[in-house]
């Protein structure tokens, strides 16, 4: 229940945030920007003591410390991965092409029998 409740402040403060842009009118747009920060900094310091905030940060935690597992390509890999794609594509392209010009030869000219002018 009290996660309930800081979860609801934390929702009130971000709309007091918007609602302090909108009430700063005619006043500079950074301070109209910094209100609405503030009211996001506010909500995320709140929520951060909550059940959920603290699974979320702890979940943050753990996917940074599985991002520094992962085994990035070289540089050669990456360039010889990207030239087999853009080869690859070439092909097909070319393929398509075929394709479409043989098709287009037999229906129109073959079957249908209309000439290109």
């Amino acid at each position: 229940m009290a996660d309930t409740i800081k979860l609801v402040v934390a929702a009130l403060l971000v709309a007091a945030g918007i609602a302090g842009y909108y009430a700063l009118g005619e006043s500079a747009l950074i301070l109209k920007i910094l209100a609405i920060l503030a009211g996001i900094a506010a909500a995320c310091a709140v929520a951060w003591f909550t059940e959920p905030g603290k699974q979320f940060v702890a979940y943050g935690r753990e996917a940074v410390v599985e991002a520094k597992k992962v085994v990035w390509p070289t540089r050669k890999e990456t360039i010889q991965t990207t030239a087999a794609v853009f080869a690859f594509v070439f092909v097909m392209a070319v393929f398509l092409w075929v394709s479409d010009k043989t098709l287009e030869w037999v229906l129109y000219d073959l079957i249908l029998g209309w000439k290109k002018t």
